[in-house]
């Protein structure tokens, strides 16, 4: 690393991903300087963020909620200018004074920031799957355009990223597949019969990892697998059959890459999300995490096992979109939004997010020019959500 410090923009900071960044950015002040933060609503969390790290921007949703994180700021003397909107945080992707993005906003929205961090050029730290979920191979040609260095943060795509040469050109002639691993949730081992009565908090309960409640509910239906499929496909530029996935409950083994000698690499290490976040930040340098070694010494066992169709039926979506016309893959990560919100506030049930799913992928038809640009994606993306809310108010309990 140089002497000049790496200024980061963390977009979604109050969120998991986000705080364990900052708590990697403190155990290593002389490399990095907080330029911006953002927080979608919890105002008093990102508040507590800007005294601490005194940024020089912050961004919220609205402006009602910058009033409040201003009012707060002042309080406590805190010079940062607020800002908000959707168009605040592309702006502060693409400031010129920043180095490194960690695109961290849950869902779809954060598209839009996503794309003008590449466009300009950002380090990119990519935790917003749905980028390449929805923006696909818009999202990959603004990365190629803007000269971006696009590095992965899911633990997985960060592992299959490790296992690779830095030279992408030798990528195609050395992989054969590569393996995503999953733990399975917390629902692994249950009667798939008793799935409908899962509840909330069930679901947001995994054995693992601390995650958010949206990818917590992801993790237990499975679909965070069926996204981050489809987000290898664009990342390694492979097809769908070069991707499997594969049970394995321990977390250890993050993934692998499957060579055409047969070699496998993996990578592994403890659950715990600083890594992928500190090799994001570092790269091709290595700088500590803060997660606790591996102690071989103490694992009790490996194991591994085929994901089970009918516990986990969203994953074979993945493979239907991606297989599908163009745009598909944003129909199911739209629907699956809406599906997973709907369940989080008690309007329908656990099982009934995978039906919501399946209907909103039958009836919504992409029909997208040959060039999409971001808003045909995000006008496809609306109507996906509005024929999802339409099976889920059909299905209210």
């Amino acid at each position: 690393m140089t002497c000049t410090k790496q200024r980061l923009t963390i977009l979604g900071a109050t969120g998991s991903i986000g705080t364990n960044t900052l708590d990697v950015v403190a155990r290593h002040p002389e490399q990095y300087e907080v330029f911006a933060l953002s927080a979608h609503q919890r105002i008093e969390a990102l508040a507590a963020q800007c005294l601490q790290w005194r940024p020089r921007f912050a961004a919220v949703a609205d402006e009602a909620g910058a009033r409040r994180l201003r009012a707060l700021l002042a309080d406590a003397g805190c010079a940062t200018e607020v800002m908000s909107g959707p168009q605040a945080l592309c702006e502060l992707a693409a400031h010129p004074d920043v180095d490194a993005v960690m695109a961290a906003i849950v869902g779809a929205a954060g598209l839009a920031p996503c794309l003008a961090a590449a466009r300009a050029g950002k380090r990119l730290l990519l935790a917003n799957k749905e980028a390449l979920v929805v923006g696909g191979a818009l999202f990959m040609d603004a990365v190629h355009a803007g000269g971006a260095t696009l590095l992965p943060i899911d633990s997985e795509h960060s592992a299959i990223f490790q296992c690779l040469p830095d030279d992408r050109a030798a990528w195609p002639a050395r992989i054969d597949h590569i393996i995503l691993t999953a733990s399975g949730g917390p629902f692994r081992q249950r009667d798939p019969a008793t799935l409908a009565a899962v509840t909330p908090q069930e679901a947001c309960a995994h054995p693992n990892w601390v995650m958010g409640r949206k990818i917590s509910v992801d993790s237990a239906t499975m679909m965070n697998k069926a996204l981050e499929v489809i987000e290898a496909r664009w990342l390694f530029e492979l097809q769908p059959q070069q991707i499997r996935v594969v049970i394995h409950p321990q977390s250890i083994i993050h993934s692998m890459v499957v060579c055409r000698d047969r070699s496998v690499l993996a990578q592994l290490g403890t659950p715990d999300m600083r890594v992928p976040i500190a090799v994001g930040l570092a790269h091709p340098q290595r700088i500590e995490s803060g997660a606790e070694l591996l102690d071989f010494t103490r694992l009790s066992a490996l194991t591994f096992e085929e994901p089970d169709p009918q516990r986990f039926p969203g994953l074979q979506l993945a493979f239907d979109a991606l297989q599908g016309p163009e745009g598909s893959t944003a129909v199911l990560n739209a629907a699956n939004e809406e599906a997973v919100a709907a369940f989080l506030d008690g309007t329908i049930g656990f099982t009934d997010i995978h039906r919501v799913n399946a209907a909103t992928i039958e009836r919504v038809l992409p029909s997208l020019p040959a060039q999409p640009a971001l808003q045909d994606l995000l006008a496809l993306d609306e109507r996906a959500r509005a024929q999802a809310r339409h099976f889920v108010k059909g299905m209210a309990t």
